[in-house]
């Protein structure tokens, strides 16, 4: 699904001719059809990726007004860079999509402090180092806007989970405070929580048909939406669920 048949899910397709994003891991599932969708919008993306070759090659795909950055999110000094570099390249930024994530599921006896660690890093150091760089970008816009990109583990525990619910519960509350601290600074912060998602997270392969899970479009269209509303309207938190799981036994 492209933007022309995002109104059938019920998004609204927001003008973004002028405007600049920059999206974390932007290179597939979740991140490419949000970066594909602001585009399509008539937006100029800059995504990144922690591999050069990776994000030069998507962001050549998709056209002259995409930028690829190769970026460890965990780093809070290569978010500053990626950040100033989208703005040299652009001349400002509006929009910051925090959706670079990963998950390693083990029980916490089995779980390393090095994979906990990874998970905390790169699930919630990640957004907060990111948007601290391009918050200043972000409020000199004027509508600023910033979506993290969470899960509803950000409120419903899993067994094998102990690091990936800890990173997103925190997402969940770093992105309502943070929403707090700067909403008076004309910058608007959401957070969208999807559920089981068809996508290439965790090494998983995304399947072309349509299955029970929600599609990369159904969160993309989630983003579309925020995007959408007036500066005066601000929906902070989505819940995105397929609608009709696998009944349990």
């Amino acid at each position: 699904m492209r933007q022309a048949d995002l109104d059938n899910r019920g998004g609204k397709i927001p003008d973004l001719t002028g405007r600049v994003a920059l999206v974390t891991g932007g290179t597939k599932g979740i991140g490419r059809s949000i970066a594909e969708h602001l585009l399509e919008a008539g937006g100029s993306v800059a995504l990144c990726a922690r591999t050069e070759s990776e994000v030069q090659a998507v962001a050549a795909e998709l056209g002259d007004r995409a930028l690829g950055i190769a970026c460890d999110v965990a780093d809070a000094g290569a978010c500053a860079r990626m950040v100033e570099q989208t703005v040299d390249h652009f001349g400002r930024l509006d929009i910051l999509v925090n959706n670079a994530g990963l998950g390693v599921f083990k029980p916490m006896s089995e779980l390393s402090v090095e994979e906990w660690q990874l998970q905390i890093d790169v699930n919630l150091g990640g957004v907060f180092y990111c948007s601290k760089a391009a918050l200043p970008h972000l409020v000199a816009s004027g509508d600023g806007f910033i979506v993290n990109i969470a899960s509803l583990a950000s409120r419903h525990p899993f067994r094998g989970g102990t690091g990936y619910n800890a990173s997103k519960y925190g997402l969940l509350g770093l992105s309502e405070a943070m929403m707090l601290d700067v909403r008076y600074d004309g910058v608007r912060v959401s957070v969208v929580m999807p559920g089981s998602v068809d996508t290439y997270f965790n090494s998983r392969e995304q399947v072309p048909e349509r299955t029970w899970r929600l599609h990369v479009d159904d969160c993309a269209a989630a983003v579309m939406q925020l995007l959408s509303y007036p500066p005066e309207a601000h929906v902070s938190r989505v819940e995105l669920r397929p609608s009709q799981p696998p009944r349990k036994a």
